[in-house]
Order: C-alpha cells, then structure tokens, then sequence
C-alpha cells in the first residue's frame, strides 16, 4: 500500500491510497471463511457451503467490506503518525468510477480540513471587562421582599385589594347591559397586578363576594391572546371581540408577606442558623455575591471568547467543513440551512481550536481526582435544587457512575479545561473589573 499526501493550500489537502491485491487477499480470504461458516443454503449442511460458491455470491461485497475498513484504519493511522491536525473526517472523493467488480489496483482519494496554525499570546496587553453585581441594599431589600412573599400566608380577605387575585363569574353582556344567551360564560381569575387598564385596575378594588362589576373586555385583556386563553375562545374570534363583561365575585385570594422573624429565619436557613435581620441580610448579600460571581465568570467567558476569535481571526477551510456537516448530519439537511448555521458553527470551532491551543501551549491537565470533585459537586447543585444533601456513599456512587458514561464523563472534563483556561487568562491577562447595578448587568 502507497499512502501520499497533496497540499492543496495551507488549509486543504488529499490523501492518496494506492491499494495493491497484496494488501487485501489475505482480509478478503478470512472475510469469505467467516461468511462460509455462518452460510445456510438449500443442498448444503451449515457451515459447509463450499467458498468458490460463497465467493461468486458474496465476493464483491466482501471486497469492497474489506477494502472500506483497511482504507478507514489506514489513513486515520496515517493522520496520526504523520500528526496531522485535521477538522471533521476525512471524506472520499467520488469513487463511482472504480470497478470492484474487476479491478485489482484501486487509487481512492480523501480530502482534508486542515486546521490553521497560529499562536495565542497570553500577556498584560490582552484586556477584558470583568463585570461584577454591586450588592447593595435596594438589591437586597428586593430580595428579602421576594422572600417574604415566598414564605406567605395565603388569606381570604372581605374586600379586594392591590395585591389580590379575585376569583369571578364571567358574562357577557348585549349593548342594553342583559346577559347574552349562549354568549361567553367563563370562571376564572383575574390578579389586580396584571391588569395593564387603569380603568380595570381600579374597578377590580373594593369588590366584595357576590358584587358585580362591568369591565369592558379591551380593558381588562391586553392581547387577542390573553382574551383567548383567559376566555376560553379562539384566538381568531378574540380579534374581533368588543363587549362589556360582568364579573361577579365569586372568592378572593391574598398572599400575605411573611413577617421578618426568627420563624422566617428559620424556615429558609434552618433552626437557629440565623438570629437576627441584620444577620438575615449579611447572609442575603453573602449569597447574592456567590449566585452573582457566577454570572460574571460566565459574562468573562463570552467576553474572552469574542475578543480572543476577533483579534485571532481563525481562517477554516469553510467549503470542505460545509461538505463535512452535510455527511456528518444525522438527518438530511439542505444547502441553506447549512448557509445559515455555518457562520455561528465556524464561530465555535474557532474558539475550540483557540483553547485547545491555550490548553497545549500550557501543558494544562486534569486528572481523575478533579473530574470525580467536579461530578460531585454537580450532585451537590442538583441535590440543593430540592432542599436535600446528599450522603457521601450516594456522591460517590453516583459520581461513579456519571463518570463512566462518555459523554458525561466528556462534558465534566470539558467544563474543567474551560475553566482552568479561564483562571489562566485571569492570571496573565489584564482585567478592567467594573461594578455596575443587577438591571445593567442583565440588561442584555
């Protein structure tokens, strides 16, 4: 066998494959043994089947079986000795001219995505954002309110107020005020809070169970949508709808807010953990901190991975890497959707060959220790979502067995390297840190 390799540009290349009957006669003999003894014809005891026969039925195909696996162990062999750095597979060029039928040399041909070469310097003279949350105590008083409500008691109240939910008969009425017969009759509710209307919103106070209120239907539903849904009707025929409605009050629903006392405290940190609201808010803002910490590594991380894929300007081999989705897609796709999710499939393979080089040039590794830290402190997350702790016996079965499964094993190796990635950036990089308020962080 003669294996070549054709530069066609930095980014493109093809292997060439000259296959001899040298090479394959002995692959296509075992092939024709294995059929033969598995072979069940009429006339013919199992496994008896003489091979003359075998090969004159099934030659062909074991030739090109045996001839497609040496072509596929070979030129990835080939890639790896010679340590070519390709992208996606390699993919044959047309091969319907070639005659397995009859031929005895075959010359197939792979095409290449090369991978770039480039270099990342790390230095003082890279700049990034790191934007932080400021903690301060409208955040916080924000967030003890938020609590408070979650903690609620919910109440009946005589006479519905700002905060209220009211639970009504709904009729609609003609252009005299009677109820239309056959017209839209619905239960439902209506929260005081959500109505946009203030007409509506001031008619839905002061209600009491059994009175009766006329709210024209544009005025307590915002969207054809909300009055389809809340309604019960088509959304077609909610376009069109403009009536009056009488409600008539049926209950009314409060949730008070928690009081700030140690029974609140104790509820959401446990008995006697926390003893005051000055401690109650330390905590508040303790946590905020890490939850907002978060938020920022990943706003660094976006901000690394568009400064780093612009100054870097990566070139790909786009043509073959377009060829290579449309192969490698599990389901048929058309040139135009591969047009149109190219551009943020070439922005992401950029970034992974950039911190796949970020990751070589500094020898960074992860060991097994740190995956299995990793896995279980993603069990420790998911088990915190409920309320519970997980035993140490159940992390390490079931880091155990997280570990074992490829593709999570992969993402938990993944999510380490990116980090570490980012921790070298923080250390060699310049960060301009800036603290800016929760709605500008998350204004975008």
């Amino acid at each position: 066998m003669n294996i070549t390799k054709h530069d066609i540009d930095s980014l493109n290349a093809e292997i060439i494959i000259s296959v001899t009957p040298t090479d394959y006669e002995s692959r296509v003999s075992e092939g024709i043994k294995k059929v033969q003894r598995q072979a069940n014809m009429p006339g013919f005891r199992p496994g008896k089947v003489p091979s003359g026969l075998i090969k004159k039925q099934y030659g062909t195909q074991i030739l090109v079986d045996e001839i497609n696996k040496l072509l596929n162990e070979s030129i990835y062999k080939y890639i790896e000795e010679n340590k070519i750095e390709i992208l996606g597979n390699p993919l044959p060029k047309d091969q319907t001219s070639v005659d397995f039928a009859n031929q005895k040399d075959f010359e197939f041909v792979y095409q290449l995505g090369l991978a770039p070469e480039f270099k990342v310097n790390l230095d003082s003279n890279n700049t990034f954002t790191y934007k932080t949350v400021k903690v301060d105590d409208e955040l916080i008083d924000k967030y003890v309110k938020d609590v408070r409500r979650n903690y609620g008691q919910p109440l009946n109240p005589e006479v519905s107020g700002e905060k209220d939910v009211v639970f009504v008969d709904i009729n609609e009425l003609d252009e005299t005020g009677v109820i239309t017969a056959g017209g839209i009759y619905k239960s439902t509710s209506v929260s005081h809070e959500r109505v946009k209307n203030e007409t509506a919103k001031s008619k839905l106070l002061g209600l009491k169970r059994d009175d009766k209120v006329v709210i024209n239907v544009n005025d307590l539903y915002e969207t054809a949508l909300d009055k389809s849904v809340s309604l019960g009707i088509d959304k077609e025929v909610a376009e069109t709808t403009n009536c009056n409605l009488q409600l008539t009050v049926k209950n009314i629903s409060r949730l008070e807010d928690a009081e700030l006392n140690q029974e609140l405290f104790d509820k959401v940190y446990g008995e006697g953990k926390i003893t005051g609201v000055e401690e109650f808010r330390n905590k508040i803002r303790e946590e905020l901190g890490m939850m907002f910490s978060a938020d920022s590594e990943k706003f660094l991380r976006t901000e690394v991975e568009n400064n780093l894929t612009a100054k870097i300007n990566l070139q790909l081999p786009d043509s073959f890497l377009k060829r290579w989705l449309a192969v490698a897609n599990e389901k048929p796709v058309t040139e135009a959707e591969i047009e149109k999710d190219y551009p943020n499939y070439a922005k992401t393979m950029q970034w992974r060959l950039i911190e796949n080089k970020i990751i070589k040039d500094n020898e960074i590794k992860v060991d097994g220790e740190e995956a299995k830290d990793e896995a279980k402190a993603f069990i420790r997350s998911e088990y915190a979502r409920y309320g519970q702790n997980p035993t140490e016996d159940d992390l390490e079965k079931i880091s155990k067995d997280i570990l074992s499964k490829e593709k999570e094993a992969q993402r938990i190796f993944e999510n380490i390297y990116s980090k570490k990635v980012l921790d070298l950036i923080k250390q060699k990089c310049t960060l301009n840190t800036i603290e800016v308020s929760y709605d500008e962080f998350f204004k975008n």
